[in-house]
């Protein structure tokens, strides 16, 4: 049996594991509520705000070590298996987030969700660099990048309806069992990559080989990837590492943050926060989308990844910049603030999508998951250290000087892709 377009199945998969991940990780945040609304997480288990954010960075530090340990294994092991272990662990311990009896029990559980869902990201960046020839990584990363924002979008009135249904408890068990039954078409569909994969049509085969640099080309099983040594040697690789330090908090700010702003400053309950949080999740979509679409664009019609890729940054760097200094100045209401977060994620969506695709870029396939680990690893310490000075600041101030923050490590990060990857190709010969 031959499939017609089996690397955009291959990415769909991903793209549907993507929406799990979010649906997963965001059901924390949606139910914890106030520690006075009834049948809330913080309510039922007599935990704070400080609790919650605590537990926001023990996940991110379990997440940061994902990123770098899973994208090792994800280049030993191979994308299969690799998402077999990754999604399979993630989706039991989000199913066990159900008896949790406290502090403790919820923090083990969130640290092996943090952990095994990081693998999602490096593994992605690793398949997309297998089944997608160079011009079209950025819309394949960008579809897998969607998933993330559909996820968030899906994840409020789901979990929500959910919630207001059954409880938090149960509402943990059917979430979580989404990740397991995703497995299954995984292993039936995903046999092997385009190389030897039986149900690749030999006209697809070629469009994805050819289209690959020579380091792709020349990647074959008995080849050994880089050290992180190796690959930090090349100036190049800090352009996927700075540039992801600055960036990531723009993004995870919302994420972990954006819920409980909605409870603190608009008083809103569980049902309020899950018909408004969708909405920047749309933007967040769209702009995956387009970030993908424009730099594929870029590359085809100039034959340069380096003017594709940076054009795109600095366009979405723009957009999100434009957005922060925004919900500062204008976004005194929640309608007027969720508006604006819907161009920030945008903005932000229509870049990542090509940062996260560098790593492909500079390296060949068993070098691959490892940078992008590496990256989103050093991308989740900058949130973490912001996890901590939110609480800090919010109660001795306000969010106004965390938005300022931020808005301030957008051109730091446009400027470092900038300068540390003057030329964004292939550094291996």
């Amino acid at each position: 049996m031959k499939v017609k377009g089996l690397r955009w199945v291959i990415i769909a998969l991903i793209f549907i594991a993507t929406v799990i991940n979010y649906i997963d990780r965001s059901a924390l945040g949606i139910m914890w509520g106030s520690e006075d609304l009834d049948g809330s997480i913080s309510q039922s288990l007599g935990l704070s705000k400080n609790d919650y954010s605590y537990i926001l960075n023990i996940f991110m530090v379990a997440y940061a070590l994902g990123q770098l340990f899973t994208g090792k294994i994800f280049d030993k092991v191979g994308t299969r298996i690799g998402y077999v272990l990754s999604i399979g662990i993630w989706g039991l311990s989000s199913f066990l987030h159900s008896t949790a009896r406290g502090f403790l029990s919820l923090s083990i559980f969130r640290s092996l969700l943090g952990f095994s869902e990081a693998g999602n990201w490096p593994g992605a960046v690793k398949s997309n660099a297998e089944w997608f020839p160079i011009k079209e990584r950025a819309i394949a990363q960008g579809l897998f990048n969607a998933g993330a924002s559909i996820g968030s979008v899906i994840a409020p009135p789901l979990i929500a309806a959910l919630f207001v249904a059954f409880g938090w408890k149960v509402t943990f068990m059917v979430i979580g069992s989404f990740g397991i039954v995703w497995i299954i078409p995984w292993l039936l569909i995903n046999k092997a990559g385009p190389k030897k994969h039986p149900w690749i049509t030999e006209k697809e085969k070629k469009y994805i080989l050819e289209g690959q640099s020579e380091a792709d080309q020349k990647d074959t099983d008995d080849v050994k990837g880089k050290s992180l040594r190796e690959i930090l040697s090349h100036k190049e690789s800090w352009a996927v590492v700075v540039g992801r330090f600055f960036l990531e908090p723009i993004w995870w700010l919302f994420v972990g943050w954006m819920p409980i702003y909605l409870f603190d400053v608009y008083g809103f309950d569980v049902k309020e926060v899950g018909m408004f949080l969708w909405v920047p999740y749309v933007g967040a979509a769209v702009g995956s989308i387009a970030g993908g679409f424009v730099s594929g664009r870029i590359i085809a019609k100039t034959n340069s990844i380096d003017k594709g890729r940076k054009t795109t940054i600095l366009i979405g760097g723009i957009i999100m910049l434009l957005g922060l200094i925004a919900t500062v100045l204008i976004g005194d209401t929640a309608e007027k603030f969720v508006a604006i977060v819907f161009f920030v994620l945008f903005g932000f969506q229509f870049a990542i999508s090509n940062v996260q695709t560098l790593p492909s870029d500079f390296f060949g396939g068993k070098s691959v998951g490892s940078l992008a680990g590496l990256g989103g690893m050093i991308g989740v310490f900058s949130v973490i250290i912001m996890n901590f000075l939110v609480p800090v600041v919010v109660d001795k101030l306000s969010y106004t000087p965390i938005f300022i923050a931020i808005a301030v490590f957008v051109p730091l990060g446009v400027g470092a892709i900038y300068y540390f990857a003057r030329n964004i190709k292939s550094v291996e010969k």
